[in-house]
């Protein structure tokens, strides 16, 4: 998963001659003289400032970026007159579906993505096509829903999901307020499992199915100190030490090691979930040029390894791997395809979850406690 502290997106407003004057490199200031607005719904640290500068300096605009807290806050803004708000949405896959159903998001004209070539191979198998054949979301980054422990309290690796339950960790767990969670519970007891004939079914659970994990999920309560809504909101969990294993995102992971914190991160043995991250422009988008020309950046390999600097997520360029040191590139597994592939396979990634409405109601239930 991935941080998803809040990252937020602000709003942009802009005249077709601002815009081609933009397009060209030139000023994008108009007659009031304030610079182009570019918005972005996302993800945090997918804006990041520290290379999103760079794009704002080439083409003299300014990137507003509101980083939203889960997959139903990105659609719930969407549906909501986002449309025409926000031009650039970086949303993961399971919500990309929707968002093109409800006819939100525009095609993406794939001759003006000089990068799209260099994606790597199996993250091009996403479904991202609309009737005619043209695509409406290009990947960015993708990487699973880890199980996160203070190593300094946990002396040896979890190997399953079932150790949140563990009655020693009594108010020292936090999980994330997202269907998703609902997704460990049931890959913990063998729903939707990579070896099994039916993987697709942990996005399609019977009623029965859903019961069985909501009461699971209750019965996990009393260990639960919070259900976190941010990857900041987690990270101040774990640095004020409230709790002591969760799950979360690399971001998380890589944000309290550098602060010194000994956290670290597996991936049980069940197996996890986990996302693609898709680059997405919105149809009403005012800014469409600009936005394509952000999208086109955010996926060069340069702008790559800065965003896994801030998120130590696995990208979706392997040629980000010639800025790389040699740590790095094999953190991101950029050295070895079979270590690539072989985590591929621990991830059943998320889908399109049908009936989403019954999921957010016994999640909601659970939280509840009901």
């Amino acid at each position: 998963m991935r941080a998803r502290r809040k990252w937020g997106i602000g709003v942009a407003i802009l005249s077709l001659l601002t815009l081609s004057v933009a397009g060209c490199g030139g000023s994008s200031e108009g007659a009031s003289g304030k610079k182009t607005q570019i918005s972005v719904l996302g993800w945090e640290g997918y804006a990041d400032p520290s290379f999103i500068k760079d794009f704002e300096a080439k083409y003299n605009v300014e990137v507003s970026a509101t980083y939203a807290g889960s997959t139903d806050e990105i659609i719930a803004k969407m549906k909501g007159g986002g449309g025409s708000v926000y031009d650039l949405i970086i949303a993961s896959s399971d919500v990309a579906k929707a968002l093109n159903d409800s006819n939100l998001l525009d095609s993406i004209n794939l001759e003006h993505i000089s990068n799209y070539k260099d994606i790597a191979e199996p993250l091009k198998q996403v479904n991202t096509k609309k009737a005619d054949g043209s695509l409406y979301g290009i990947p960015m980054a993708w990487g699973p829903n880890t199980l996160i422990y203070d190593a300094d309290v946990l002396k040896e690796e979890p190997t399953s999901w079932s150790v949140l339950w563990d009655p020693q960790y009594k108010g020292k767990v936090a999980v994330w307020d997202e269907i998703s969670t609902l997704y460990i519970s049931a890959q913990k007891d063998g729903i939707g499992s990579l070896d099994s004939a039916k993987p697709d079914e942990l996005y399609s659970m019977t009623p029965e199915q859903l019961q069985k994990v909501k009461a699971d999920m209750l019965a996990l309560k009393p260990n639960i100190r919070k259900y976190w809504a941010t990857g900041g909101e987690l990270n101040d969990l774990y640095a004020n030490k409230e709790i002591v294993i969760s799950n979360g995102w690399p971001l998380t992971t890589h944000t309290l090691q550098k602060m010194g914190r000994n956290i670290k991160e597996t991936i049980p043995k069940e197996g996890t979930s986990g996302w693609i991250d898709l680059l997405m422009i919105t149809k009403d988008s005012p800014n469409k040029e600009m936005a394509e020309k952000l999208l086109d950046f955010l996926i060069s390999p340069e702008t790559l390894k800065k965003f896994n600097d801030v998120t130590n997520y696995y990208v979706s360029n392997p040629q980000a791997a010639k800025f790389m040191d040699a740590d790095q590139m094999k953190r991101n597994m950029l050295d070895n395809p079979d270590t690539y592939n072989q985590m591929m396979k621990k991830i059943n990634f998320w889908q399109f979850v049908p009936d989403r409405n019954r999921y957010n109601e016994v999640w909601n239930e659970v939280k509840a406690g009901q």
